[in-house]
């Protein structure tokens, strides 16, 4: 399964002067690489935990099966649509009628064909993320983003032993409670 975001989060003006209170920067010379640091943030507490934190549009490509198929993205908020990938990259648009997809309890995106389909794979195109914006992304979350943020501004010019450990642990105090889980 390989996801891509189509439609990124949109990081509210919020979020920079929340780092830059937290960091005690004034000025606006250095806001592109404080924004960078906070979508590597959130990279990064998607990868600790699990769950997507900000809402935003993504596109998984799946083989085209009739069994049941988990998107690996979590949690899904809406599944609008899908289309067969051909090999030569190109994509057709199935009808509603082609498909089934429901979304269980714990955030998983579930989808299969009703009918086989000539490629091998299928786009599956959804919205995914735990909160719509940044204000409603719970404080733990957002509070880790912010100090993991922090953390990688103050450590730029450090060495690679000082900047090795992530996330630290005061973030991932924070994330942990946050944190999916599966056992093999």
């Amino acid at each position: 399964m390989k996801r891509a975001i189509v439609a990124p989060p949109s990081l509210a003006p919020a979020a920079l002067s929340e780092l830059k209170a937290w960091l005690g920067i004034s000025t606006s010379r250095d806001d592109a690489e404080l924004t960078a640091l906070i979508m590597t943030a959130l990279d990064l507490c998607e990868g600790f935990t699990g769950t997507l934190p900000l809402q935003a549009g993504c596109e998984e490509v799946l083989p085209a099966s009739a069994e049941w198929q988990a998107l690996a993205t979590r949690p899904v908020q809406a599944i609008t649509g899908a289309a067969a990938l051909a090999v030569n990259g190109s994509r057709t648009a199935l009808s509603a009628s082609d498909y089934e997809f429901d979304l269980d309890a714990e955030g998983a995106g579930l989808f299969r064909l009703r009918r086989p389909i000539d490629p091998a794979r299928v786009v599956v195109t959804f919205t995914a993320g735990l909160a719509s914006g940044w204000s409603a992304l719970p404080d733990p979350l957002r509070h880790g983003i912010m100090r993991l943020a922090a953390h990688q501004h103050r450590g730029r010019d450090a060495d690679k032993a000082v900047a090795s450990g992530f996330p630290p642990a005061a973030v991932a105090a924070l994330w942990r409670p946050w944190r999916r889980m599966r056992l093999a």
